[in-house]
């Protein structure tokens, strides 16, 4: 990957920081480093039936590009459906989340701004060592929950 002040970023395919979290492949493509705090670009790759609970940012907002699959956006109030094309917007303070609703795995582009969140992502991050293998087990929620605070995100209880 080329970086450095104001000269064009390049990464192939295949590169680019990755990491598990909460069951999700998540590979950061520009970090926010590489663009002056702008913002960041991830490819997010959700399991059947995965996804994050539902969350809100105080200092990001979130654009999600979906590339491949069929997700379930809640966003606020609504509950919006989005295939391959779809482009879903969640601003900060509003509550939002998705769920992968299709039978095979989606992808997306992520578009963090401005950047920062990938701090946190880091933190509760697993490093991939195989792309093809996710971590076993059930993420460690309250952990997720108590780091999130640190970056302004809130993910409150799930309803009874």
């Amino acid at each position: 990957m080329e970086t450095s002040g104001q000269r064009a970023i390049h990464v192939p395919p295949s590169e680019g920081q990755m990491l598990w979290v909460v069951g999700e492949l998540l590979t950061f493509k520009i970090g926010g480093q590489d663009a002056d705090g702008a913002f960041v670009l991830a490819e997010e790759v959700t399991p059947p039936q995965g996804g994050p609970p539902p969350h809100l940012h105080t200092r990001e907002d979130e654009t999600f590009y979906v590339l491949e699959g069929e997700l379930e956006f809640m966003v606020g109030e609504r509950t919006l459906s989005a295939r391959a094309g779809s482009v879903v917007y969640a601003p900060r303070g509003v509550l939002h989340g998705f769920r992968n609703v299709g039978t095979g795995h989606s992808r997306m582009a992520l578009i963090v701004t401005p950047a920062g969140l990938e701090k946190f992502f880091e933190e509760v991050g697993e490093p991939v060592t195989d792309p093809s293998s996710p971590p076993e087990g059930p993420p460690d929620i309250e952990r997720l929950v108590a780091v999130a605070r640190k970056y302004g995100m809130e993910i409150p209880p799930p309803p009874a």
